[in-house]
């Protein structure tokens, strides 16, 4: 049986496709229009699916999309009357894009696979999920959990923004939800747009920005915004923000509150700014705490899957793994809208179709989901590369893959950065060693090059360490994997470098240039690195580098951020590596055997790359 899913017309839209219960591949429409967080229907992407599978539109036995747009639209018209006459320039604008399109989203879709396919006339076999029911799934479904509960959060579904389940085998029960206008994603968000990030995209900035501060606004947040109870349910006071019938996210009255407007893009940060994302941070991890310890005492088991954006908030789920409630924890590495389309399919799969679950405890892995390291996207083969290479003009080398680990772990001890595409691409939002920029971390300069020099952004954003699975418990207090770079966690003790009395004493941004420890470029200003641990069994050829690296310097880790540079998708092609290489400070660049270095291109090729993107 084979299952298409589908996520369009919001952000991150992504097409998936599983086979019997297997994901056979997932990839985001960004990746190959070039366009971040790309809303459009995801026609590459579902093409891509197809084409791993070897098969046509018509081979599929359901495509299904991942929420139900006349729920949406109910809960759109309801908010409009609840708020009339307020927000009636909102409610012109947004009527005209349902009643011209979105109400009628299945006929959308039926005509835009047959523009594919023109032999795909059963509109019948489009299914619907909810949207939150399509994160429970992809949560729960490729976990390795035959019993588990389930939160996920986010701004908003149709009706839902947070919703607590029970998985069993193969049935998903809703056990709470909270409705819409409250919502941790909606107040996360506001505090984005707030301090002059861009909503949808710029959550990670301010997670990012938090260690600089202090939670100075955390109890001001808890007296005015949210009303939190014990048990972690929460209702938001709707005459702080403007988001349920305005333009914005933000009222008067919270700005009132917070004195001042909002941060224009690109104005420059104040420790104001960054005690604000300290203050949020703080009510948020609280927040989740507080959610998943009582869910896990209703559910009668201790394993915890989390799926949703605010699942991407690794800080929190760090946290929630060190409070000792849960015993085991999952997050879906696409956990946004993105992964919704695997989620669409699975839920049709296991609770439409009510297919059993294969039973992952005789598998003898390091960790036994069904996510394959989430290396679910499009690879290409040697001759390919070559071939496309070549026709760009670019000048390398072809070699073995022991000289070229060697080269590479070479390359990047003496200080250079390496552009490494390998492979199957990431499904989801984190560079996991696919389409990787890899960096030294014991270089103290490394972490201002590669914002400034390579990715083109704000210098405080930090950057997350790559390390062998086997060697995690050396360098930091993870107790477990965190395969997919969705837990934070401390630098163990001993790796620490004990700072001077003026050091301890800065704020802010003063902080960034104080080296903290023996891998100063990925350990953050409290002494914490967003972990990847990598693992032999999914990517041998990223463990293969990184233990190169090592036996060269003694250092099991890696720098890793996403190759791309700021407001771009990661890379999708030899030729966005290849443009992302020329266009930018990276020196050295692996596409599978293929070795490149810079000072052997064609100058010509040299492109202007920095303002290339919309920046996020």
């Amino acid at each position: 049986m084979r299952i298409l899913g589908i996520s369009a017309y919001y952000h991150d839209s992504a097409a998936a496709l599983i086979k019997d219960g297997v994901i056979v591949a997932a990839a985001q429409e960004e990746r190959f229009t070039r366009k971040k967080h790309d809303s459009g229907f995801p026609r590459q992407a579902i093409q891509f699916c197809l084409d791993q599978e070897g098969v046509s539109l018509t081979a599929l036995d359901h495509v299904v999309f991942y929420d139900k747009p006349f729920l949406k639209f109910e809960r759109l018209i309801e908010t409009y009357l609840a708020f009339a006459p307020q927000g009636f320039s909102s409610f012109r604008q947004s009527m005209l894009v349902w009643v011209k399109e979105k109400l009628f989203q299945k006929k959308m879709l039926t005509d835009a696979l047959i523009s594919m396919d023109p032999n795909f006339e059963n509109g019948q076999q489009i299914l619907f999920t909810e949207h939150h029911q399509s994160h429970a799934a992809s949560a729960f479904y490729p976990s390795p959990f035959t019993k588990a509960a389930i939160l996920t959060l986010d701004g908003v579904g149709e009706w839902s923004t947070t919703s607590a389940w029970l998985g069993h085998g193969n049935r998903l029960d809703l056990t709470r939800e909270i409705h819409f206008p409250h919502s941790l994603g909606l107040l996360y968000s506001a505090f984005t747009y707030y301090t002059g990030f861009r909503v949808n995209s710029g959550e990670y900035k301010v997670m990012g920005l938090a260690p600089y501060g202090e939670p100075k606004y955390a109890q001001k947040i808890f007296d005015n915004l949210i009303d939190l109870k014990p048990d972690g349910s929460f209702r938001l006071d709707m005459k702080y923000f403007n988001y349920c019938t305005g333009l914005t996210m933000t009222s008067e009255k919270f700005h009132n509150l917070f004195d001042g407007p909002p941060r224009q893009p690109e104005e420059l940060l104040t420790q104001k700014h960054m005690d604000l994302a300290a203050s949020v941070q703080v009510v948020i991890e609280e927040a989740a705490l507080r959610l998943s310890r009582n869910i896990i005492k209703e559910s009668g088991t201790k394993n915890l899957c989390l799926a949703g954006g605010v699942a991407l908030n690794c800080v929190a789920n760090g946290k929630i793994l060190r409070d000792g409630h849960v015993e085991k924890l999952w997050i879906q590495p696409a956990a946004g809208d993105a992964g919704g389309a695997l989620g669409a399919a699975l839920a049709a799969y296991y609770w439409h179709c009510g297919q059993p679950r294969p039973d992952l405890t005789k598998k003898n892995s390091a960790f036994t989901d069904h996510m394959a390291g989430s290396y679910l996207g499009p690879e290409f083969s040697q001759s390919e590369i070559e071939d496309r290479l070549l026709a760009l003009g670019a000048k390398f080398t072809v070699l073995d893959d022991n000289e070229l680990f060697s080269q590479c772990a070479k390359d990047i001890e003496a200080g250079r950065a390496l552009g490494w595409f390998q492979g199957r691409m990431e499904f989801g939002p984190r560079a996991l060693g696919a389409r990787s920029i890899l960096g030294d971390p014991r270089s103290a300069d490394m972490q201002s090059i590669l914002n400034l020099k390579v990715k083109f952004r704000e210098s405080f954003r930090p950057f997350a360490p790559s390390i062998l699975a086997e060697d995690v418990n050396q360098w930091f207090e993870l107790n477990g994997a965190s395969p997919y770079m969705l837990l934070v966690d401390g630098v163990v003790e001993k790796r620490r470098l004990k700072m001077t009395a003026e050091e301890e004493a800065r704020f802010g941004i003063d902080k960034l240039n104080v080296p903290r420890s023996d891998i100063p470029a990925v350990t953050h200003v409290d002494y914490s690195a967003r972990i990847q641990t990598v693992h032999k069994e999914t990517n041998p050829r990223f463990h293969a580098l990184i233990s190169q690296f090592k036996k060269l310097t003694g250092c099991p880790l890696l720098v890793n951020t996403s190759f791309n540079v700021r407001g771009e998708p990661i890379v999708g092609s030899p030729e966005d590596a290849f443009n992302c290489f020329m266009g930018t400070g990276i020196e050295s660049l692996a596409v599978g055997n293929c070795l490149l270095r810079k000072e052997e291109q064609d100058s010509a090729l040299i492109k202007d790359y920095k303002d290339s993107f919309t920046l996020d």
